[in-house]
């Protein structure tokens, strides 16, 4: 893996707004509740069309990302839905009943795999096909898998200055 970029664990809500991004940082034990990370959402169809997400950074093991969809259902992806032994993880993938097959879920270099909806950015312009290739890098922690991301969609900037104050 390379050399992280910033903190090791973080949460953030992002957002759209008159075509310029804005990146929050949630308070630090946001990311260890699965309830403060649905309320950081906010009201479905408040936040415009696409509507502002939510993404956690856990010890630069896994990230997750939140956000609503159609009808007010929260979909949810997560860079690696082995990594159950972590308690948010495990709430995720529980919640948003997210298949997990650990049968066969290691390479030889013990990389986990996505799980949940891969197209969670694909109204931003980054379709699964094209997330698919960053989170599932073997040489990335979760941090770098998300600033890659936001270099896609075009909040890095937005992102470092959030989490790097």
């Amino acid at each position: 893996m390379s050399d992280p970029v910033g903190p090791g664990s973080f949460a953030v809500r992002v957002s759209r707004g008159s075509g310029r991004w804005r990146v929050e940082l949630l308070a630090e034990d946001a990311g260890d509740e699965l309830p403060v990370l649905e309320r950081a959402l906010g009201e479905p169809g408040a936040g415009g069309w696409p509507p502002p997400f939510v993404v956690v950074v856990d010890s630069r093991l896994y990230f997750v990302v939140l956000r609503h969809g159609p009808g007010g259902m929260v979909r949810a992806l997560i860079s690696d839905a082995t990594m159950l032994e972590w308690v948010l993880a495990a709430e995720v993938v529980e919640r948003y009943g997210i298949g997990v097959d650990t049968d066969g879920a290691f390479d030889d270099d013990e990389s986990g795999w996505p799980g949940g909806d891969l197209d969670v950015f694909a109204d931003d312009g980054l379709p699964a096909e094209e997330l698919r290739p960053i989170v599932t890098a073997d040489d990335l922690w979760a941090e770098e898998m998300v600033h890659r991301i936001a270099g896609r969609l075009g909040f890095a900037d937005e992102l470092a200055a959030a989490v790097n104050p």
